[in-house]
């Protein structure tokens, strides 16, 4: 689907113009500086259209499963995962009852939304679902002092094993999927839906942009993201 975007100067020209230069910087650093910031700036505007083309995505398909939850204030529906709001985001926690622990992806992913949860719940619902009983999700809700990250159990599994955080062979899968409520009607918007088929050789499968601020940051720096690293739940 083509999405019209407004007449742009090219990067490069832009890149030119940046006035910003480093104390004691080569000749030779600032050019490739300035060949990187136009690709930079390139990347920008491709993540804009993306988020573009997303956001005109015909409407998904109708919520009819019988998914229920139970969360820190009790049982609740699916329409009650909305909380009021039009639109709600729905992260798949890696936390099933079969595990000792949860993810330690998951886990830094959502430490680093606990601190916009606050933030993000001006504009749209958010909720962390997880299969394990919701005394296990609040007493780890707790430890890790995520203080406005909304925890649910899926108490028969219905909603997991729909809409992919739970595949058939059991697996758990990070998934994210975001619903809409319009004119009474409850419709799956946007599911993210890169997996190991769709990953490019030698990488972790992963989504775009990524969802995690750890790979952004490391993506800043000489040592990038590391080719068997990853976070752990605790350091000594």
């Amino acid at each position: 689907m083509n999405v019209q975007t407004p007449a742009l100067k090219p990067a490069a020209e832009l890149a030119r113009l940046d006035p910003v230069h480093f104390p004691n910087e080569s000749s030779e650093y600032r050019a490739a500086r300035a060949a990187l910031l136009a690709e930079e700036i390139e990347l920008r505007r491709h993540i804009e259209r993306v988020a573009a083309q997303r956001r005109a995505l015909p409407p998904g398909g109708p919520v009819i499963g019988d998914y229920r939850f139970e969360g820190e204030k009790g049982a609740v529906d699916f329409e009650g995962l909305f909380e009021g709001k039009e639109t709600l985001a729905i992260y798949s926690y890696m936390f099933g009852p079969e595990r000792d622990r949860p993810c330690p992806m998951c886990t830094n992913t959502l430490g680093a939304w606990a601190g916009n949860a606050a933030d993000i719940g001006q504009r749209i619902a958010l909720a962390v679902v997880a299969r394990s009983p919701i005394e296990r999700l609040l007493g780890w809700k707790q430890d890790r002092g995520w203080r406005n990250l909304e925890l649910y159990s899926d108490l028969i599994g219905a909603y997991s094993r729909d809409y992919f955080g739970l595949l058939p062979n059991g697996s758990e899968m990070p998934s994210f999927n975001v619903f809409t409520r319009r004119d009474g009607t409850i419709r799956h918007f946007w599911g993210g839906e890169m997996t190991h088929a769709t990953a490019d050789p030698g990488q972790d499968p992963r989504g775009a942009p990524d969802r995690s601020p750890l790979w952004t940051i490391l993506d800043c720096t000489p040592e990038g993201r590391g080719a068997d690293w990853y976070p752990k739940l605790e350091y000594v």
